[in-house]
C-alpha cells in the first residue's frame, strides 16, 4: 500500500507596516528561486525544448541558468557557476535520469551553491534540504513522528512527520543532502533503498511512499571528509559523481570572487566591488600561491598552510574587508582592510601556519613590486 504525503502548511507573517521594496522587508539571504525569479521566468517563457516530467525547465535551460547567456529578447542570464560547461551538462543530465547526483570537491568549490541552483531550476524549490552533521538522525532522511499524536492515537498518517526526502519523493521534486560524508554511516545507508527501489517503506503503518516521476536527489561531499564517514560501496554506486574543480586560472577566480562579493555587498549596502579590484586580485593571488605551493611565475617554491584557502574563503575575506572600509574607512577597499582576514584564513595552526605565513611575507610579498602597502598592512596585523 502506498501513501501520499501532503506538504505541511506554514503560516508566514508579513510586516505590513513596511513597504515590500524596503530593506526592512527583505530577507538577508533569499533562496535561489526567489533571488533569481525573474531569470527563471524569462527562461521558462523562451524554453520550447522537451522537459522531463515535473521539471520547470528543460535540461538546456537549466544549464543556461547556471552558466549564463543571453535570451533572444535580450534578457541576460547571469552565470551562477564559472567552470567547465561539460561538468554542468553532466550534472543536469544525471538529474534527468534515475541516478542521484553527488557533487564532490574540496571545500569552497561551490558544491552547495550549485546544488541549490540546480534544485531551484529543476523543481522551482531548493528548500527540501537535509543538512548533514555528525548528529543527523535517520528520521531526517526517512520520517519522524509527532509524539503527542503518536501516544494519543498510535501510529497513523496524522502522526507521521515527513522528511524533506519523503516530501520530494511524493511530489516528484529534487531533494538535497548537504555534507553527506559527515552523516553517520548507518544513517547514510538509509538512502540505499530510496535510491535503488525508489520507495520508502513505513513498516509502522504497513505502507510505503513510492517516488513519482521527477524525483531525484543531489548530495554534496568534500574530499577532505573522506576519512570521516566514507560512503559504502553500495551507496556510492547509486550516485553519479561529478567533481567540481577549483578555478583553473587566476582571472576566473578573481571574476568569481568579484561577482559574489558584489552580490553580497548589495544586500548589505556595502561599497561597490570596482573600487577594490586591486585588493581582490591580491587576495586571490595570495590564496592561489599558498594553495599551490609555488608563486605565480613558478620561480619560488612555497610551503602550504593547513587550511584550504578556497574561493569561498577569499569571498569571505573580501566581504569582511568591504565592511571595514564602509564602516571604519573611506569606503574604498585597501590593503589594511583585507590583511586581518587573510591572516585569519591562513593561520589556522598558530605554530606551523604562522611560520609559513611569515616566510611567505618576507620572501615573496616584501620583494613584489607594487605590494609595499600590502606588506606593511600584513606585517602590522601579524605582529
Amino acid at each position: 500500500m502506498s501513501v501520499s504525503v501532503e506538504p505541511t502548511p506554514v503560516e508566514v507573517r508579513q510586516n505590513h507596516s513596511a513597504p515590500a521594496n524596503t530593506p526592512e522587508a527583505q530577507t538577508l539571504r533569499p533562496h535561489a528561486e526567489q533571488a533569481f525569479a525573474a531569470e527563471l521566468a524569462a527562461l521558462a517563457a523562451h524554453d520550447d525544448r522537451p522537459r522531463p516530467a515535473r521539471w520547470k525547465l528543460s535540461p538546456w535551460a537549466v544549464a543556461t541558468y547556471l552558466l549564463g547567456g543571453t535570451l533572444p529578447d535580450g534578457t541576460v542570464i547571469t552565470p551562477k557557476y564559472v567552470g567547465p560547461r561539460r561538468i554542468v551538462e553532466v550534472a543536469v543530465t544525471t538529474l534527468a535520469t534515475d541516478r542521484a547526483l553527488l557533487l564532490l570537491g574540496v571545500p569552497g568549490t561551490a558544491k552547495t551553491w550549485v546544488s541549490e541552483h540546480l534544485a531551484a531550476a529543476v523543481s522551482g524549490d531548493s528548500t527540501l534540504l537535509v543538512q548533514g552533521t555528525a548528529g543527523t538522525p535517520e528520521e531526517a532522511i526517512r520520517y519522524g513522528w509527532n509524539y503527542a499524536r503518536l501516544l494519543a492515537h498510535g501510529p497513523s498518517r496524522d502522526a507521521l512527520v515527513p522528511s524533506p526526502v519523503m516530501r520530494a519523493m511524493a511530489q516528484g521534486m529534487t531533494a538535497r543532502v548537504e555534507e553527506l560524508t559527515r552523516i553517520p554511516a548507518d544513517v547514510q545507508d538509509t538512502l540505499i533503498t530510496i535510491l535503488s527501489e525508489k520507495t520508502l517503506p513505513i513498516p509502522e503503518l504497513g505502507e510505503e511512499v513510492q517516488a513519482v516521476r521527477g524525483f531525484n536527489l543531489i548530495a554534496t561531499a568534500n574530499d577532505r571528509d573522506r576519512g570521516v564517514n566514507d560512503l559504502s560501496s553500495a551507496l556510492r554506486r547509486r550516485f553519479n559523481t561529478v567533481v567540481l574543480p577549483l578555478p583553473e586560472s587566476p582571472e576566473a577566480e578573481v571574476g568569481i570572487v568579484a561577482r559574489r562579493v558584489d552580490q553580497i555587498g548589495r544586500s548589505l549596502d556595502l561599497p561597490g566591488v570596482p573600487d577594490g579590484a586591486d585588493e581582490i586580485r591580491r587576495v586571490v593571488t595570495v590564496f592561489r600561491e599558498l594553495r599551490d605551493g609555488v608563486t605565480t611565475d613558478g620561480r619560488t617554491k612555497l610551503k602550504s598552510p593547513s587550511g584550504t584557502l578556497s574561493t569561498a574563503e577569499a569571498i569571505s575575506v573580501v566581504t569582511g574587508g568591504l565592511a571595514l572600509a564602509a564602516h571604519f574607512g573611506d569606503g574604498v577597499l585597501r590593503a589594511g582592510d583585507v590583511a586581518a582576514g587573510i591572516l585569519g584564513a591562513v593561520v589556522r595552526d598558530p605554530a606551523a601556519d604562522r611560520v609559513v605565513w611569515q616566510e611567505y611575507l618576507e620572501t615573496v610579498v616584501r620583494e613584489r613590486d607594487g605590494w609595499k602597502d600590502f606588506y606593511r598592512a600584513c606585517r602590522e596585523v601579524s605582529a
